[in-house]
């Protein structure tokens, strides 16, 4: 079987799946709606409903796993927090961090992150993000090989800045730039996992 594979930008309020049976969710926004993807499409990985940025569609389960479940593919994000960050929060992010997953405590693995010294240039969005005049913010990039439910916004809060706005910028070797200011694009080349 040729499976097939996009590329797309989530926008915010949108979540990660095509359909759902939940009676709750039946008027939220849904992937289907920015494409025709073929039968049988997933999503690699999630972005929550209040996250935005580059996702993966394919039709390969396998493949899907594989990025998923190996700890072998770098997820880059890059988050507006709340305040200036320090590099002394970044060091403690880096080194691993304990947060809750699901009710449990859990300490990240090691990760890589860093103050971005300007402001990234990021699609529009329909998120109401507050402006400086109520107190400062500052752009930081994190990259992951694994995600745990918000890990970023809970990583982030651990140290002492709460994320107002959040957007993956890059899986593996692809990033925002593959999508030339589309929504979506196919791809005909995977990640390579090995």
């Amino acid at each position: 079987m040729n499976h097939r594979h996009f590329l797309i930008y989530k926008p915010y309020k949108m979540l990660s799946q095509f359909s759902t049976n939940d009676r709750h969710q039946k008027n939220k926004k849904f992937l289907r709606e920015l494409h025709d993807f073929p039968k049988d499409s997933m999503a690699v990985g999630r972005l929550d409903e209040t996250s935005e940025g580059l996702l993966m569609i394919t039709t390969d389960g396998q493949f899907s796993n594989v990025v998923n479940k190996k700890g072998k593919v770098e997820k880059e994000y890059y988050a507006q927090v709340d305040g200036i960050m320090t590099p002394e929060a970044i060091e403690k992010m880096c080194s691993g961090i304990e947060i809750s997953i699901h009710g449990s405590m859990y300490l990240t693995q090691q990760c890589q992150a860093f103050i971005l010294e300007e402001f990234p240039i990021l699609p529009e969005t329909l998120q109401r993000v507050r402006d400086d005049r109520h107190g400062p913010s500052s752009w930081v990039s994190v990259t992951l090989k694994e995600g745990k439910f918000r890990q970023v916004r809970k990583m982030c809060a651990a140290v002492g800045f709460p994320v107002l706005r959040l957007a993956r910028v890059r899986i593996g070797s692809f990033t925002l730039r593959d999508l030339e200011e589309k929504t979506v694009v196919e791809i005909t080349s995977r990640i390579p996992t090995d």
